[in-house]
């Protein structure tokens, strides 16, 4: 018989049935024990945490098993053995004595267990009790099941989609086909001659691959963020014009004075006319400074007049607008640079941002556009400007056509639309009210011609200084700090001439168009060497700038 009554002979209402030590110098009771097999214990009370183990589980262990009215808990002995996969340090299994008695946790129950004895565990593998799936303990409260593990640090897999997986490898497959194809030109455009910023060539390559908008908007939030400011006074006053020279009688009588912005006392010298070019047979350019209005007057803005009988105009080509073989150099080359007096861009872009077309050599570079303004220079040079098709239009004796928008003044008159048009009538660009760098073009009643570039204008202020210089027609041609530039010359009858920037602050050096240009611009030159004659040689200080000029007090 087995040491230990069955539990299915224990009363339920006397309470749990005391266990019974079996001697270990009885040797019936031990083979009885070997044919038995597992004993258990009642299963009213669990002694693990009341007991301590006895001095018979100390000697020697014995088997127990759950009776038929028992069974383990399997969802706790699942978590545990999670825990112990994931190294929880409060689930660790203890080192176990091979000699002593391990016990099984059936929640209310306490089973003896004995050890297996199959020699040492498999590599990847925790020894595991002799009775399957059983929560094992050795008399303490930590846990020893063994349970089979995995080599190496646990991996936990992600679920992909194969859909994901193929957008993500085809959108990549685009990006690099994009690149590839966008290198070599990104490429030309940083490294192509000439003396254009790095921001003004990555801003022409976008405008010419698509993102034309996103240029647009990035110059407006431009905008936005460095508006220029009101109020205050030209540092130094009005200045002297660099380069100024003595007043030689002759030629077109010199205008009047332009008149300082409305409500605006003048300052001194401001409006006054100063000859820059002079010949024996009369001064052939002048230039004048002014506040561009009543609101920006610490800012100044060129104006260039020049007599249509001692200088004629040339239109120039750019390497990359219009682009194209052409028979004028794109840059004012050594044979002009005798006779050259001033030079400065020529308007929007061609690739639609102008609204108009572009015409050289007996062809169109770009289809001319009725209404739009045009800048005609005729064979004998002379310039005019008008509305294509109505004041002016193609004849035999037409050399060059530039057309940039629609007409700012006409018949003396500022455009009403300066203040309300918008991209149909002014390009796609930062908006004709915003306050920036801008030039214009216009000829007056008796045929001078008149620049005006400077900062802080709006449309319908460049078009106000233009009518003020005496322009009947004129028309707006450049926009932004990277593309606004002017110049005049000293022309001596040799290459090099002394340069001059025409207002204070222009970001495009004076020497910009003795080299090559990506984009088109217009010179006007001496019509004749001899009108060089006694003018002093070139100092070759190239590139002079309002930087310390003299003012007038």
């Amino acid at each position: 018989m087995a040491p230990y009554p069955s539990s299915a002979l224990a009363s339920s209402d006397t309470g749990p049935t005391e266990r019974v030590d079996v001697p270990d110098d009885d040797p019936s009771a031990a083979d009885q024990d070997a044919l038995d097999g597992p004993t258990v214990a009642t299963p009213a009370v669990d002694t693990r945490e009341d007991e301590t183990p006895s001095a018979e589980a100390e000697d020697g262990p014995t088997d127990a098993g759950p009776t038929d009215t028992e069974s383990l808990d399997i969802e706790s002995l699942d978590a545990e053995a999670e825990a112990e996969d994931t190294g929880n340090p409060d689930t660790e299994p203890a080192d176990a004595d091979p000699g002593e008695a391990e016990s099984v946790d059936t929640g209310s129950d306490t089973v003896p267990v004995e050890p297996a004895d199959d020699g040492p565990p498999a590599a990847g593998t925790v020894p595991v009790a002799t009775v399957a799936g059983a929560t094992v303990h050795d008399g303490t409260d930590e846990d020893t099941t063994a349970i089979p593990v995995q080599d190496g640090p646990r991996r936990f897999r992600r679920l992909r989609s194969p859909w994901l997986l193929r957008t993500a490898a085809a959108l990549a497959v685009v990006l690099l086909v994009l690149a590839a194809a966008a290198t070599p030109s990104l490429v030309h455009a940083l490294t192509r001659p000439g003396s254009d910023t790095v921001a003004a060539r990555l801003a022409e390559w976008g405008r010419d691959h698509g993102l034309g908008p996103l240029v647009t908007w990035a110059e407006a939030r431009q905008y936005d963020l460095d508006q220029p400011a009101t109020g205050g006074a030209p540092s130094g006053g009005i200045p002297f014009a660099n380069g100024a020279v003595a007043d030689h009688p002759g030629g077109n009588p010199a205008p009047g004075p332009l008149p300082a912005p409305a409500g605006v006392p003048p300052l001194p010298g401001e409006g006054q006319w100063q000859p820059v070019v002079s010949t024996p047979r009369g001064d052939a350019v002048r230039l004048t400074t002014v506040r561009p209005d009543p609101a920006h007057t610490s800012f100044l803005v060129g104006v260039l007049w020049m007599d249509p009988t001692l200088v004629r105009g040339v239109l120039h080509p750019g390497t990359e607008d219009p682009g194209g073989d052409w028979s004028v150099p794109t840059s004012v080359d050594t044979t002009e640079q005798r006779t050259v007096v001033s030079a400065f861009s020529a308007g929007f872009r061609l690739q639609g941002d102008s609204h108009g077309g572009w015409y050289l050599d007996g062809r169109e570079a770009r289809p001319l556009v009725p209404g739009a303004a045009s800048l005609v220079i005729d064979r004998n040079g002379a310039a005019d400007v008008g509305a294509w098709g109505s004041e002016v239009r193609m004849s035999p004796d037409v050399a060059a056509v530039r057309q940039n928008l629609i007409p700012l003044v006409d018949h003396g008159v500022v455009n009403p639309t300066c203040a309300t048009g918008g991209t149909a009538e002014w390009g796609s660009t930062v908006g004709q009210a915003a306050y920036i760098n801008r030039s214009g073009f216009g000829v007056t009643a008796s045929g001078a011609e008149v620049y005006v570039a400077g900062p802080a204008l709006s449309v319908c202020t460049l078009g106000e200084i233009l009518r003020s210089a005496g322009a009947v027609r004129g028309m707006e041609l450049d926009i932004n700090p990277a593309w606004v530039s002017g110049a005049y010359f000293h022309p001596t009858g040799q290459a090099r001439p002394d340069a001059f920037q025409l207002f204070p602050g222009e970001q495009v050096g004076a020497q910009h168009y003795l080299q090559t240009s990506s984009r088109d611009f217009v010179s006007f030159d001496l019509r004749s060497v001899a009108d060089t004659a006694g003018a002093p040689p070139s100092s070759q200080h190239h590139g002079a700038k309002h930087a310390a000029p003299k003012h007038h007090s």
